[in-house]
């Protein structure tokens, strides 16, 4: 077996590549780490479950003992597949086939009293026009048939991975094709979606601080780094010292709490902001709590979690002094469009914007009432509008509400503050007014 290259590595679990056995191209998993017959053991019996089942999967190719130590499992590598997920952003009635194969797999499952622990649509692959299920290490027999209370956590885990605007009921329907044991409704399934969501994405955040598989995250007495793994290999060098990239690049705020530059780094355009420290009593104001840098990369993270149009946040810098925090630094992806009061000025004695642009912030808008998020900062420089979209920017003060009476009266705050950056007898505020979630 010659590994061609690395896919993804499970620290502690296995290495997943592209690989030449015997002159065929396989996708290999190598089981070499501590507890490698467990892992390997658990990954074969996936596998077979889903054979028996009669559910799509790459086909295993040869599995064995490495005469080291460890195991590996090959399967056919498909060079065409693309993962259910690639398709998610795209309108929903082009997707929705796919997702209704992705349901009438699960049902599948159930039917056959199997559950799948990670039902993510990256799990399923589409090749050769066919949909199927991948990582046998998730998946687990049960009772046959798989009993309903179990059904349902497991097929809204499911649904809690897709926008939440899909439509439900079409995919319940594909569900039921393949297991009618059980009804299924929206209604019954809506408190387990969102618990999920709310899982997921707590998850997800306390893993941006975290190393990981998917950042490297590194921290010694003098600074703290969290970047992107993706992104680790190219930042490298400006994540060395931003402050030389800074200066090198367009300066576009220079305040005493904040200096933000737009630079241009290995062929992307980037903008860095700075948390500056303005004294003694800032200083300490600021040691011993996360710096505003942290605050601004997790709400980043939160946001393109959740499918709201923020720049991509790269990576993040804290200058440290053991557990003291000192400066810091964000760098993230540059937005060129328009703020919301520029992308405006034309309209200023219009009853209303130009639909394709009014349709774009309220549906941002939305997102953010839907989700309970507050920005506290929500003037019209904070917003920026392109031809087909608005992304929010400066996520400093930008907060999460569980409590929805918390999340109102921020609301409330966040919607003067926008309705502010307009005369109230003008046409364009009477028209934001009429349209945003009342306070």
């Amino acid at each position: 077996l010659e590994l061609l290259r690395p896919l993804r590595v499970l620290p502690t679990k296995r290495i997943t590549g592209e690989g030449l056995w015997n002159g065929q191209r396989v996708l290999a998993k190598l089981f070499v780490a501590s507890g490698s017959a467990r892992h390997w053991q658990r990954e074969l019996a996936g596998v077979r479950a889903l054979a028996a089942a009669s559910i799509p999967s790459p086909a295993v190719l040869a599995s064995g003992t490495f005469a080291g130590g460890g195991r590996y499992l090959l399967t056919a590598f498909l060079p065409d597949a693309k993962s259910l997920a690639d398709t998610l952003p795209s309108h929903f009635d082009t997707a929705r086939p796919l997702l209704e194969a992705a349901c009438e797999r699960i049902g599948q499952l159930h039917t056959n009293g199997l559950v799948h622990d990670d039902p993510h649509p990256g799990n399923f692959l589409i090749s050769s026009g066919m949909l199927l299920l991948i990582d046998g290490a998730a998946v687990q027999s049960r009772t046959s048939p798989l009993p309903k209370r179990e059904a349902q956590d497991n097929l809204s885990k499911f649904f809690a991975q897709l926008p939440p605007d899909t439509p439900l009921e079409p995919l319940i329907a594909a569900y039921r094709a393949a297991n009618p044991r059980y009804a299924m409704e929206p209604a019954g399934l809506f408190a387990l979606i969102a618990a999920h969501r709310h899982f997921r994405l707590d998850d997800y955040l306390r893993k941006t601080v975290r190393p990981c598989t998917l950042f490297d995250v590194r921290q010694n007495l003098r600074r703290f780094t969290a970047v992107a793994r993706e992104d680790a290999a190219w930042l490298a060098p400006l994540l060395d010292d931003p402050d030389a990239a800074m200066a090198s690049g367009v300066l576009l705020k220079r305040g005493n709490t904040a200096t933000v530059a737009r630079v241009s780094f290995a062929g992307r355009s980037l903008v860095i902001k700075r948390y500056n420290i303005k004294n003694l009593a800032h200083a300490l104001s600021r040691a011993w709590r996360p710096s505003r840098a942290w605050h601004a990369w997790r709400e980043g993270h939160r946001l393109c979690f959740l499918g709201i149009n923020t720049p991509k946040p790269r990576a993040l810098i804290e200058e440290r002094l053991g557990l003291l925090r000192r400066r810091a630094w964000l760098i993230a992806d540059e937005c060129s469009a328009p703020n919301l009061a520029e992308a405006f000025a034309p309209y200023a004695d219009a009853s209303a914007p130009p639909p394709l642009e009014a349709a774009s912030l309220l549906h941002l808008i939305q997102l953010l009432y839907v989700w309970r998020i507050s920005h506290g900062d929500f003037k019209a420089t904070n917003i920026l509008l392109g031809a087909d979209k608005a992304t929010v920017i400066d996520l400093d003060a930008m907060t999460q509400h569980a409590n929805p009476a918390a999340h109102t009266r921020a609301w409330r705050k966040d919607r003067a503050r926008l309705l502010a950056n307009w005369p109230a007898e003008s046409g364009l505020s009477r028209w934001l007014d009429s349209y945003l979630p009342k306070a």
